[in-house]
């Protein structure tokens, strides 16, 4: 069973009519994935999951703004998520039942890809070739990249393997939407011999479909998309994914949600997502990050044994409404994340209508400040509440006094 918690409008774009299509949810996956079969099954056109890699480590997450990413020792660190298993039929028992869920949740002409590495990827391709079949493997995609590695008694690890499968032989491959321009040495070969690619002319100008390798740099280079969450995947790897295997105004998902990636990219390629994530950290990331990205409205669901926000009481400072503005005391801007405004709170649903996310890292034009006040234009308060999201998790919600 799910339950609502809020209905999120990034910077009011839509509020308060607008319908929100796009859900994150925050909950066990396997358990909501049960509770979307009602719904769902047979609907769900692209699935992309990243799960654990049966790795047995505990990664952390980075929530400090604005430090050196050269300095490691400087960061301030906070629990991200669990990869640590009692054994591999533990952890494959984990994937097995979800594999399964997901495949019943599979439009007839879906297609999923499970993204491992070397630790369990031969492991999922078996499970995958019981729930699918293995005449349903489409590709073994490989995405390489490099970076440091402490590794001296072996070659170093840099490769990640995206298994491929699709429900049926009917399935969604947009190829032109994922073309790749020809290298400058293939289209001088061709220009300069007749003979080159033994009398095969490919379209030079269309370009060429990408191969089963993949080279991205991963998110560690990539500093204007890091969020500070653990093992998070850059957007073009997803970019590529969701361009090739569904349609404008399909329904993707993602059960291992993580830093929300796979949410961003269908949002900017006008897809509806589905996103999950059992830990509040994790989906926190990634409301901050769709708040930032997209226009497009989304509900924040949780699952039923998820615990709400709690409504604070007793508290000595408050907020308040000045000239069309909710502004926030420094007593309660300490150690915030993230804070937002339902200018008409219900008690039970939080109508989120403006936002304000912390950033990332300091820029001259955006410093790694939140901003103490947002602005009501064009709104009318009634009962106003704030919600507001520490640092270290914490998320509860206080009425404006006076409001309404």
């Amino acid at each position: 069973m799910l339950r609502p918690d809020s209905l999120i409008f990034p910077h009011g774009s839509g509020y308060p009519d607008a319908a929100a299509s796009n859900q994150v949810i925050l909950g066990d996956n396997l358990k909501v994935m049960a509770a979307l079969e009602a719904e769902l099954t047979g609907k769900i056109n692209l699935i992309y999951v990243d799960p654990p890699f049966f790795t047995n480590k505990h990664f952390a997450a980075r929530i400090g703004r604005g430090e050196d990413s050269r300095r490691p020792q400087d960061w301030q660190l906070a629990a991200g998520y669990p990869d640590h298993w009692p054994n591999l039929d533990a952890y494959l028992d984990m994937l097995y039942a979800r594999l399964q869920a997901m495949y019943r949740l599979l439009a007839p002409d879906g297609t999923l890809y499970l993204h491992l590495d070397w630790h369990a990827s031969a492991y999922a391709r078996i499970l995958l070739d019981e729930i699918f079949g293995p005449d349903r493997l489409l590709n073994e995609i490989v995405w390489v990249y490099h970076g440091p590695s402490p590794i001296r008694s072996a070659f170093n690890r840099k490769h990640d393997t995206i298994l491929v499968y699709t429900k049926s032989d009917q399935y969604t491959f947009n190829v032109d939407a994922v073309r790749l321009p020809y290298d400058p040495v293939t289209i001088k070969t061709f220009a300069s011999s007749a003979r080159a690619g033994f009398g095969k002319v490919p379209d030079l100008e269309r370009g060429k479909v990408p191969e089963d390798w993949w080279y991205f740099p991963v998110v560690a280079r990539l500093h204007n998309e890091r969020t500070g969450y653990p093992t998070q995947k850059p957007l073009a790897l997803l970019e590529r994914i969701i361009l090739a295997s569904s349609n404008p105004g399909d329904l993707v998902a993602d059960f291992f949600g993580g830093s929300g990636t796979t949410a961003a990219a269908a949002s900017l390629h006008g897809r509806r997502f589905i996103s999950t994530d059992g830990a509040w950290r994790a989906v926190q990331t990634q409301i901050s990050r769709l708040v930032e990205t997209t226009r497009q409205p989304f509900q924040f669901n949780l699952e039923a044994s998820a615990p709400a926000s709690p409504i604070a009481a007793g508290q000595t400072a408050l907020p308040f409404i000045q000239d069309g503005q909710v502004i926030l005391p420094p007593a309660l801007l300490a150690d915030l994340d993230y804070w937002e405004v339902d200018p008409s709170y219900d008690g039970q649903v939080f109508c989120s209508a403006a936002q304000a996310v912390r950033p990332h890292k300091h820029r001259a034009t955006a410093p790694a400040v939140l901003p103490d006040r947002l602005s009501l234009a064009g709104l009318e308060p009634g009962r106003a509440a704030v919600r507001l999201v520490r640092i270290d998790g914490g998320r509860f919600v206080i009425e404006i006094p006076g409001a309404g």
